[in-house]
């Protein structure tokens, strides 16, 4: 049992928890709704920064989605995911990145007040979704991808909420749009962070593998 274990990576993993998998199970179903909420109103109120985090919603429930598929799999599996899961969230960073830039040339200011209503909602959800995951935050590549999907979540729902303050009281979209450059550019750090860890469980296990085999 030791020799598979290690042949796939997993000797020094944790075994995620029942506990973990029911969690998972929530966060993909609130991630699926909210995207369709938040989209259908950052078209309405013609905010970038809601439709970022729409987009940020729909990463977040497919990265759920990965981490149920492999959450039973070796440390290597999901070291993977974490991998494919990394690089996604740096994708989501510059694609909000670029439509800031594009949106601050040819953008009109965006409704205030659906902004703030919505962002307050995105938070409530995201901040229950990031204290159900709290506990799990300093497990694998993989677990600690789901945290800080959820963090980056809870922290982009207050800046949109701050951006609605914002539009309300300058009459302009740049608060907006600095708002979405800020959820970009924590997108890219966060993704940036999983896929180093990830890259170094999967030297790791490699080198188990290796060394077993000898």
């Amino acid at each position: 049992m030791a020799k598979d274990c290690c042949s796939t990576g997993c000797s020094t993993a944790r075994v995620p928890s029942p506990r973990f998998r029911h969690v998972l199970w929530v966060a993909l179903g609130l991630n699926v709704t909210m995207f369709a909420v938040e989209v259908a109103s950052g078209m309405k109120a013609g905010s970038i920064s809601l439709l970022a985090d729409a987009v940020d919603f729909a990463g977040d429930a497919a990265n759920y989605a990965i981490s149920l598929a492999v959450l039973s799999m070796g440390l290597a599996w999901r070291a993977r995911a974490a991998l494919v899961k990394g690089l996604s969230m740096a994708a989501f960073g510059l694609f909000v990145l670029e439509q800031a830039a594009w949106h601050a040339l040819t953008g009109s200011p965006p409704e205030p007040i659906t902004m703030g209503a919505v962002g307050l909602l995105a938070l409530a959800v995201n901040a229950s979704v990031a204290g159900m995951l709290y506990a799990f935050r300093d497990g694998d590549a993989d677990m600690r991808s789901v945290w800080l999907c959820s963090r980056n979540d809870a922290i982009g729902n207050l800046a949109v909420m701050l951006a609605a303050l914002g539009v309300l009281g300058t009459g302009g979209a740049w608060p907006d749009l600095v708002v979405a450059a800020i959820m970009g550019s924590l997108a890219l750090s966060s993704g940036a962070t999983v896929v180093g860890r990830a890259r170094s469980e999967l030297g790791a296990g490699s080198i188990a593998g290796q060394e077993e085999a000898g």
